[in-house]
């Protein structure tokens, strides 16, 4: 009995050591692919900082350009597509931080009530003046550092806001014309998140439906409402695609590439939108113990593959005739199963799949008329449980292979 107790504890150890291996070996790649990512970030970075140093110092004769590659530094940390909009912002924002430390420093000298003060004139002007955030935090900062370096260093108030202008500027020209991202690239990685979330969450409930599996489902309903961080990266990358192709000369040709991808947000959100109704019905479904036709999970599985082969395309460049061909065999899977016979939940799941797929055609590149015209179609004359299945005579099916 104990060598067999022995065994077992020495089984359960290999698991546990083979799991933070694995666990390890994760979390490497993870970080090399965080790396990766930023890469070219960083190289633009550097860049910017120190041509905004070598600007400042060797042509203007500033002794100590310490705000032109900070000013630089700060227009790139911010989000992607709001960079012109940064620079502004920093400019006016040490506008107002100079003005009213330069002023109150006059009348009231310096110190640390005086340098309270300051801060909290600056935030209430910019505030009072419908000033955004960074707006405020830029005045706020200036003001501190006038406070601060006006006794030690003389006449800092001209170089600290040509240093603000310096560095912004530059580094826009290096986003625009000397290191350029390919906007497509950035786009394509901002987009992979978004749309992997979808489709793992949709692969999941079609496998719950199939199990009957509460838990299951009720899992990828909690993680797809968990979905800002991965939309939002989606969102703010075709914005700064479109600020790379508006400013960079370099990547003009990219336009209508571009136009095709900020198009296909808005659908992509509602099909995340659309899809959590779906998967909160499938849950209700199971717990109701309504029937679950084969073809049901079929018809979500589908729409989990129409949304990785939309990103495979639109990573690649092509149309995306297989996503619309694969959204299509999703609406006729569920008429199939509409036809079999749902509960009242289930209907509600067959309404969600024919509106996702709308959606995914949408962001195909399909009009939104067109994309419900073919969706009636694929779907089929069927008003009732108990119909004919399948979809209408005259109709081509999709030619996408059957899941599972």
């Amino acid at each position: 009995m104990p060598e067999r107790l022995s065994d077992v504890d020495t089984a359960r150890i290999a698991e546990t050591v083979a799991q933070l291996h694995h666990r390890g070996r994760a979390t490497l790649h993870d970080r090399l692919h965080r790396v990766r990512m930023s890469l070219g970030l960083a190289a633009q970075a550097g860049l910017a900082a120190g041509l905004s140093w070598l600007a400042s110092h060797e042509l203007l004769g500033n002794a100590q350009p310490v705000f032109a590659p900070i000013s630089a530094v700060g227009t790139l940390a911010v989000s992607v597509g709001q960079r012109f909009r940064r620079t502004v912002e920093l400019i006016i924002g040490v506008g107002v931080g100079v003005a009213v430390g330069d002023l109150l420093i006059y009348f009231l000298g310096t110190g640390a009530w005086q340098l309270g003060l300051v801060v909290t004139a600056a935030i209430v002007l910019t505030v009072f003046a419908g000033g955004s955030v960074a707006i405020v935090i830029q005045a706020a900062a200036t003001a501190v550092l006038i406070v601060t370096l006006s006794p030690s260093v003389e006449h800092l108030e001209l170089p600290r806001f040509i240093d603000a202008l310096i560095g912004g500027s530059i580094a826009l020209l290096v986003t625009a014309i000397l290191l350029p991202l390919n906007p497509l690239r950035v786009l394509n990685r901002a987009a992979r998140p978004a749309l992997d979330l979808l489709s793992a969450q949709l692969d999941i409930t079609a496998n719950g439906l199939r199990e009957r599996d509460r838990e299951k489902i009720q899992e990828a309903l909690d993680r797809l409402r968990n979905n800002k961080q991965e939309l939002t990266t989606f969102i703010e990358a075709i914005e700064g695609a479109k600020e790379t192709a508006l400013l960079s000369p370099a990547r003009w040709h990219r336009r209508s590439e571009l136009t095709h991808y900020a198009e296909a947000a808005d659908p992509i959100d509602r099909a995340m939108r659309n899809s959590g109704t779906l998967i909160r019905r499938s849950v209700t479904l199971v717990e109701d113990s309504e029937p679950v036709p084969d073809p049901l999970p079929d018809a979500v599985g589908h729409l989990a593959e129409a949304v990785r082969l939309l990103k495979k395309e639109f990573a690649q460049g092509e149309e995306p005739e297989q996503a619309r061909e694969r959204s299509l065999r999703a609406v006729s899977e569920a008429g199939r199963a509409y036809a079999e016979g749902v509960g009242f939940s289930g209907s509600v799941v067959v309404a969600q799949v024919r509106t996702t797929a709308s959606d995914l055609l949408v962001a195909s590149g399909i009009s939104q008329e067109e994309a419900n015209r073919l969706v009636r179609q694929a779907f089929g004359e069927l008003d009732r449980p108990g119909a004919p299945a399948g979809p209408e005579p005259a109709v081509k099916p999709p030619t996408a292979p059957p899941v599972g």
